[in-house]
């Protein structure tokens, strides 16, 4: 299918600061990924486009209540977002008003996420993490550093720092999130700073975006969950203070060094909708 000189009919959401470019694609029946990849890449530019971390596609499910699809700026699709999931979820329930809740099921590449929206207040499981690896020996810049990683649908690196208002998210970032250790694939790198027994302070960098967030929901999980290893006692909520000023909720259930029923949660928003012509 040619998509030249086609309208796009598309809504703006934004999740804790992360923003998404959402298409209904039951209507615009895209059918190549390269083309959804390369919408994706045109609509998410903030100087030529529409701008956007991401690029959030509604599909028919035929194992779930709706199937979303997630590309990020740079066209890469990505098997799982947690902002961008609340974002979804919150407008398939068409922005519901408060003590009238509704629940979904949506498909991912990272497999089935129930979400629980009330009002602009949504809540989606994360599928199971995995992968845990504490203390990970990385040369960075020259220094030797230890790192922490886990998957929460997408694979992320956990740096605990002191000041993070002054580390150099976008440089070291990118260097961690092109180490070799984590080849071919990369990863998401979060530095974090805990600030009390269960709070942290969190900056993102996506891969994906290529740049730090305002917010992460997958990097929040990740961080939260590694925290719950550092910090004393069975922690099963932390609140994540994020880059744009939101505080995340992360709830989980902690057995050992494993982690089930594990949530975030989160307000979304529609900002706008508008007519995007390719």
């Amino acid at each position: 299918m040619i998509i030249k000189n086609k309208k796009i009919n598309f809504v703006k959401l934004v999740g804790a600061g992360n923003d998404f470019v959402f298409i209904d694609n039951r209507v615009c029946r895209i059918t190549s990924a390269a083309q959804l990849k390369d919408l994706a890449c045109k609509m998410c530019d903030r100087k030529f486009g529409v701008g956007a971390d991401g690029l959030l596609v509604l599909e028919k499910s035929g194992i779930a209540d709706s199937k979303m699809r997630i590309f990020n700026a740079d066209g890469s699709e990505a098997q799982m977002c947690g902002n961008g999931a609340r974002c979804f979820a919150y407008y398939l329930s068409g922005g519901k008003q408060p003590g009238k809740s509704l629940s979904l099921v949506l498909e991912t590449k990272a497999g089935l996420v129930k979400a629980h929206v009330n009002g602009d207040i949504i809540k989606v499981n994360i599928t199971q993490p995995k992968g845990l690896k504490l203390g990970i020996p990385l040369k960075v810049s020259g220094r030797d550093i230890k790192v922490d990683f886990i998957n929460t649908g997408v694979p992320h690196a956990v740096i605990f720092v002191e000041g993070l208002d002054k580390i150099d998210v976008k440089s070291i970032g990118r260097e961690i999130r092109y180490h070799r250790f984590f080849a071919p694939a990369g990863t998401n790198v979060n530095f974090v700073e805990i600030t009390g027994p269960d709070s942290i302070k969190i900056r993102t960098y996506e891969r994906g975006v290529e740049d730090e967030t305002l917010a992460c929901g997958t990097g929040s999980t990740a961080a939260a969950l590694i925290a719950g290893l550092k910090v004393p006692g069975q922690v099963s909520k932390f609140n994540v203070h994020t880059a744009g000023g939101e505080i995340l909720k992360i709830y989980f259930t902690r057995v050992g060094k494993n982690f089930k029923d594990v949530w975030l949660e989160g307000r979304a928003k529609l900002i706008y909708r508008g007519e995007y012509y390719v």
